[in-house]
């Protein structure tokens, strides 16, 4: 917080020093002529803890909704085992269709 207050003019510390200058008690330099930062946030501080608020939900949420046709049960799936990785080629255990060509390229060379 220390640090924030000494930047107190940088956009995205604006809701830190707000609320440090609650805490310590010294809410009237909050707005006004006076005022250390303005009343309402710049829209630089609202979008800095946007990108704060998504960073810490990255990779953190799971949703899909269940298929009660296929027999799921009604409500949210949970996440994936861990074991299942998903479609990987060239995995030893990948098993080659049936009737489909290889995609090889050119054809071979006659000596």
């Amino acid at each position: 917080m220390q640090r924030a207050l000494m930047q107190f003019f940088k956009p995205d510390n604006y809701f830190t020093v707000r609320e440090a200058l609650i805490e310590a008690g010294r809410a009237d330099l909050i707005g006004g002529c006076e005022g250390l930062i303005p009343a309402h946030p710049p829209k630089e501080a609202i979008a800095a803890k946007r990108r704060q608020a998504d960073a810490a939900l990255l990779g953190d949420h799971y949703h899909t909704v269940a298929n009660p046709a296929k027999g799921e049960p009604p409500g949210e799936r949970r996440a994936a085992p861990a074991k299942s990785t998903g479609y990987r080629p060239g995995r030893k255990s990948q098993q080659r269709r049936q009737g489909k060509k290889t995609g090889g390229g050119s054809p071979p060379r006659l000596p």
